[in-house]
């Protein structure tokens, strides 16, 4: 029984008794509801938790067993969805993609369908690795709005150097009569130094601020409390667009243990032009319309289904990706997956955490066994305790199967998300390869097609690997007890969501 033997010591015999019925009925009920549309090591978790310590696990289940959003975001992202669909039916793979391999268009249909986002053609990307550049680019850029900026990080933090002349930018356009909206992940951001601080400037400038998936109890704001908007979009005008990995906060994260220890995270960021910026706002007006009720009809006069026609060749056709709990599949694990199963010579991943579900694991495994060469790039030392270990149970199995695993050296962080496939199709933006990616954030992605552009991509992955020891088996083998020891323990981890 999983009842404190204190507790059970002082109570009648028929009180335990029904405390042993309640509790097994609670184990018998439980294996007909926990299986329920979750993959079979998930639903194991939580039973074995629940069928341990079960008032603990009955707990922890209603806190966490669901990734999933409300009913009402639900509905209002499959609105949107719909939406597209209908008015980008008319709009085709363009023909600057016709001399790609047919097996990519698999995977361009796939987007859609899931998304409602169309491939388009005619855009221009530039791929900023440089951390502060980033910021300071996108200073300039809302310095010369005149309509809008729509904004959405992660994580904002406060500092004087980096960050501060952003928000100046922000609020200076506000005041010329700019209408500056600024959205960021609740949880994701209080956390960081110098909150209170941010807060109190932004409150004293015109700017409209939103938090994402509020958690605020007492105002009726309750959810599962690990979800998180992910998502890094910013937007100008519907003229310029960024997005990638990275943060709205000075490259240490203002933690003063990175700080110390001369620690940054290594980023890219695309600076967006064409078609696309309207795919980067529709993803960010539905994220407003779910925190504010406000329709951003107005802004999305750009969006593709009004007024972009496919330009029949001309730079870079792409296609936005959004994923998260809002929508009843996993789009960013089914599109890596359809990518790496059609890999003929070679796949690169570039991700701050790698913790596959089985599908992705046997996708990269299965590669490498077809003559695939992959390429995985991760960093010596996360700075998240539990998942570096749960990725680390992985290396096992991938450096077995032929992955050669290259990791990017301390004290840096490399946070980039990047997968290229034969040099002809490659995936960036703010998804991990992680099943909290995968199930519980709200991330955004970019496909993009053409030799070109992927290998510009790939430059920036050589730039990684010049620095980043490749990982042996032999190494890997002779890592100490403990360390084996922990990434068996927090492998556990990875299967409840």
């Amino acid at each position: 029984m999983g009842w404190p033997i204190t507790l059970t010591a002082f109570l009648p015999e028929w009180a335990v008794a029904v405390l042993f019925v309640l509790e097994l009925a609670v184990r018998v009920l439980m294996l007909g509801i926990i299986p329920g549309n979750r993959r079979p090591t998930t639903a194991m978790a939580w039973l074995l938790l629940i069928f341990f310590v079960p008032l603990p696990g009955i707990i922890l289940f209603l806190l966490f067993g669901t990734y999933k959003l409300s009913n009402r975001r639900r509905e209002a992202q499959q609105i949107i969805n719909d939406y597209l669909r209908e008015n980008t039916e008319h709009l085709k793979l363009p023909d600057e993609a016709s001399n790609v391999d047919k097996r990519w268009l698999t995977a361009v249909h796939l987007n859609h369908d899931l998304t409602g986002f169309p491939m388009l053609d005619g855009n221009e990307l530039e791929f900023i690795t440089d951390y502060r550049a980033v910021l300071k680019r996108i200073a300039e850029d809302i310095d010369n709005a005149k309509e809008y900026v729509n904004i959405e990080f992660y994580i904002l933090g406060w500092d004087e150097e980096v960050a501060k002349p952003v928000y100046e930018s922000m609020a200076a356009a506000a005041e010329r009569g700019v209408k500056v909206r600024l959205l960021f992940d609740h949880l994701g951001t209080m956390r960081t130094s110098g909150y209170r601080t941010l807060l109190r400037y932004l409150n004293g400038t015109k700017i409209h601020v939103r938090k994402a998936l509020p958690l605020q109890p007492l105002r009726g704001l309750w959810r599962r409390f690990d979800l998180r908007n992910h998502r890094k979009i910013v937007v100008i005008d519907g003229d310029i667009g960024y997005t990638g990995s990275q943060n709205l906060i000075e490259p240490g994260y203002n933690r003063a243990k990175s700080h110390k220890m001369g620690r940054e995270w290594v980023e890219i960021m695309a600076r967006c032009t064409g078609p696309i910026v309207s795919g980067l706002n529709v993803a960010f007006a539905s994220d407003w319309l779910m925190e504010s009720d406000a329709s951003l009809e107005e802004d999305l006069r750009k969006v593709p289904p009004a007024e972009v026609q496919p330009h029949g060749g001309g730079g870079v056709a792409t296609q936005v990706v959004p994923s998260g709990p809002g929508y009843a599949t996993e789009n960013n694990l089914r599109l890596f997956n359809t990518l790496i199963y059609a890999a003929q010579e070679r796949v690169r991943i570039v991700t701050p955490y790698f913790v596959p579900d089985d599908t992705l694991l046997y996708a990269v495994t299965i590669a490498v066994q077809q003559g695939v060469e992959v390429e995985l790039f991760v960093s010596e030392q996360s700075d998240q305790m539990m998942v570096s270990h749960a990725q680390q149970s992985y290396y096992q199995a991938l450096l077995e199967a032929g992955v050669n695993i290259y990791r990017y050296p301390v004290p840096d962080i490399l946070h980039a998300k990047i997968l290229t496939v034969d040099g002809e199709v490659s995936v960036f933006g703010s998804s991990n390869m992680d099943m909290r990616s995968f199930s519980l954030n709200l991330e955004i992605s970019v496909m993009a097609l053409g030799e070109t552009i992927t290998g510009e991509l790939d430059k920036i992955i050589d730039s990684y690997k010049a620095e980043s020891p490749k990982l042996s088996l032999d190494e890997w083998e002779n890592r100490s007890p403990r360390t084996k020891w922990l990434d068996n323990v927090f492998r556990l981890t990875a299967t409840i969501q």
